[in-house]
């Protein structure tokens, strides 16, 4: 029995890990005609502390950071589009693994393609990363990058 997925989202952050996930994302789309959905949330719960450490205001802080994840999405829809990959953007503000999983249950979404975030020693336990809290409450199928 052939796997098929007909709808992928792939959160982006920036990170190394989160480029290869869309760079898979992508390639995964092509050989099965899915559509791509890449989200950049912004974490509202790191909003107080970037302004207070920035002396901006939260507001200032949050037109930046959602101009800087447009920036993000927008590098891997060109991407997408030389691959000729149909992928769709969206920036949020919210709890990051919240949003994600929010997000692919509302689009029907097959599977999450999120890059690994390696947090080590007792922040990890008292955190846990988002990778791990998406894998935790996903619907659908998750693979890490």
């Amino acid at each position: 029995m052939a796997v098929v997925f007909r709808k992928m989202l792939v959160p982006v952050d920036g990170s190394a890990a989160s480029r290869r996930a869309g760079k898979l994302a992508i390639e995964l789309a092509k050989g099965c005609s899915a559509e791509v959905t890449a989200i950049h949330v912004v974490d509202v719960a790191s909003l107080p502390v970037l302004a207070r450490a920035t002396g901006k205001t939260r507001d200032e802080l949050k037109a930046e950071l959602v101009q800087e994840g447009e920036h993000l999405l927008a590098e891997l829809a060109r991407e997408a589009a030389q691959a000729g990959v149909q992928l769709t953007t969206l920036v949020e503000v919210g709890t990051p693994h919240r949003v994600i999983v929010d997000t692919a249950a509302a689009k029907g979404v097959d599977l999450i393609l999120i890059g690994k975030v390696g947090l080590r020693g007792p922040r990890r336990i008292i955190i846990g990363s988002v990778t791990e809290r998406v894998i935790a409450d996903a619907q659908c199928p998750v693979l890490v990058v």
